[in-house]
């Protein structure tokens, strides 16, 4: 694995886990405005109700379960690896956008990441937990870098190319191929409500079935799509109550991981008039606050059993730093694993994007921001 550098941020200085409360400084400095979300009380969903990330949480909560043995490493595998190792977060960068935004939109801000291995470099030099990628990605460099890195291989994709442009994602790998390089997990993605979407459960569900017979944990990205979901008054991709149940379909599926966008809104099931749903949902069990919502999504994820990574979304400029510290303090205080951010980071010179994952890291290294 790669060295961890935990506690030490882009310059080599401790961060996040100082005795004179630098670190929260920091994180407050980044937030501005949005600071108020360090003292936001969560009365929704308690806490106590929640299994929390920790260093004892492979032990505490995949032990009783029937996950292998072998997966059960791959797992600990992941959550000792990276700045974050021994924490029970994880930082992970992802990078298929190639394949899902076409390479052109994604590498040419910094061609320096048409070149495979400077992803995984980045992901190295940043710390992260894991890199997860595509198969050529990560199979081009993997006999310089599997036992550096933990390996995620991403087996389906969204393929651009097509005219007119559709929206499905279909196998670009094997889970033989993914075991084979040395990958210790797998990750795929739903398109949830889409008219594809009842195929691609079974496939998936193929997927990581055998994925976890061969020791390999598995990732699946909850997304959202159908055109009905996005209306005049709101994008309900991105509704809480949706992608909660996108997110128990995930778990029930045997996903160890849940990557979903950051909720932005709610009350999908009830604007659009379909599914069901409780009032509850709305009413007691999450508010309009951005970390109840995302606190309503990890409650669909089995209490926290199954972990919530929040992804980091497009690269916005010079925003990006705040953004992604505002995500991770929204995805720790709700009780999520972590964060899964690439664009942000791979859009800027290595050393900018070593930085940026940096910061996010530090929140998670920082004692002082606590579990709503």
């Amino acid at each position: 694995m790669a060295k961890s550098s935990r506690g030490r941020n882009a310059t080599g200085k401790s961060a996040g886990t100082s005795q004179d409360g630098s670190g929260l400084r920091q994180i407050e400095a980044i937030l501005g405005g949005s600071a108020g979300l360090l003292e936001h009380r969560c009365r929704t969903i308690p806490k106590q109700n929640l299994h929390l990330p920790g260093p004892d949480f492979i032990e505490r909560i995949h032990m009783g379960s029937d996950r292998p043995v072998r997966v059960l490493t791959s797992l600990q595998t992941l959550f000792n690896s990276g700045r974050l190792g021994g924490t029970g977060y994880v930082s992970i960068l992802p990078v298929d956008q190639g394949i899902e935004h076409s390479a052109g939109a994604s590498f040419a801000p910094n061609p320096a990441y048409f070149d495979s291995e400077n992803i995984v470099k980045l992901a190295i030099e940043g710390g992260c937990n894991a890199v997860a990628s595509t198969l050529g990605v990560l199979g081009s460099v993997a006999r310089r870098y599997a036992h550096r890195i933990p390996l995620i291989v991403k087996l389906n994709h969204n393929e651009f190319l097509s005219y007119p442009n559709a929206y499905d994602q279909i196998a670009f790998a094997s889970v033989e191929q993914a075991f084979e390089m040395g990958a210790v997990g797998v990750g795929a993605t739903i398109y949830f409500g889409s008219e594809e979407s009842k195929r691609q459960i079974q496939e998936v569900t193929q997927m990581f079935q055998h994925a976890h017979e061969l020791g390999m944990f598995t990732v699946l990205w909850c997304y959202m799509r159908n055109p009905a979901f996005k209306t005049k008054d709101a994008d309900y991709h991105v509704a809480a109550d949706l992608t909660g149940q996108a997110n128990h379909l995930g778990v029930t599926i045997q996903a160890d991981i849940i990557k979903q966008k950051l909720p932005e809104t709610n009350g999908g099931f009830d604007a659009l008039k379909f599914g069901k749903t409780h009032k509850a949902v709305y009413s007691k069990l999450s508010s309009d606050h951005p970390i109840d919502l995302t606190r309503y999504q990890l409650a669909n994820c089995y209490m926290g059993r199954s972990g919530l990574i929040n992804s980091g979304g497009a690269s916005s400029g010079a925003s990006d730093l705040k953004e992604a510290v505002t995500t991770a303090v929204i995805n720790k205080r709700a009780g999520g694993t972590g964060l899964i951010s690439g664009r942000k980071a791979f859009q800027r010179p290595m050393r900018d994007g070593v930085a940026l994952l940096n910061a996010i890291q530090d929140v998670y290294l920082t004692k002082e921001v606590t579990v709503a």
